[in-house]
């Protein structure tokens, strides 16, 4: 079964970006991937700033990505684009790092009028990082994660929504992975019968 990391580029410790994060990650666990989460806010600053790949921390997120199948790219909007926080990781990434990879962009913001950065400033970062497919991504609005006592929940609707983007990841994902192993099958009945 593939392996999905998601990506969170949140500088806050009390993300919403995080939330619907793990909505994501809960469902496709559910499906029987395996799952993991990495905030780009943990890392450490002076090493991501200063793109030190060798240190022990950043290298191994960078190796996190390199051997997901499939990631989940979540993102506050700051200024109306994805946050510098993981700008400052995308970066760091080699120019073909989501070379083969399977990825579902995700935004959250204030208000509608943020939703189309997913479209018009990230989705063309990682088309040139090289990503294999970049599914129909979504953008969830700051009101639709309600916090209080209890565990933090998505609005219904919100979460409806979310669910059928990560739905069709999924599948794309599946087919992405199947697909290698068919031409495989392929390949070795092709060679069987023109062995004489």
């Amino acid at each position: 079964m593939p392996n999905l990391l998601a990506i969170t580029g949140s500088p806050s410790a009390h993300s919403r970006t995080a939330v619907v994060a793990d909505h994501v990650l809960r469902r496709l666990s559910h499906s029987g991937f395996e799952t993991a989460h990495l905030s780009v806010r943990e890392l450490p600053a002076a090493d991501l700033l200063a793109a030190r790949r060798g240190e022990p921390e950043i290298r191994r997120a960078l190796e996190a990505v390199a051997g997901a199948d499939g990631l989940v790219i979540a993102t506050p909007v700051y200024k109306a684009s994805y946050t510098g926080l993981l700008k400052a990781f995308l970066d760091l990434l080699p120019q073909d790092g989501l070379d083969g990879k399977t990825v579902l962009p995700l935004a959250t913001g204030g208000s509608l009028a943020h939703v189309l950065t997913i479209d018009y400033a990230l989705r063309p970062v990682l088309a040139a990082l090289g990503a294999r497919h970049v599914t129909a991504g979504r953008f969830v609005l700051d009101s639709s994660v309600e916090r209080g006592s209890g565990p933090d929940r998505l609005r219904p609707e919100a979460e409806l929504d979310l669910y059928q983007a990560v739905d069709e990841f999924a599948a794309a994902l599946r087919s992405t992975h199947a697909a290698p192993a068919a031409t495989s099958v392929t390949a070795a009945v092709t060679a069987l019968t023109a062995t004489p």
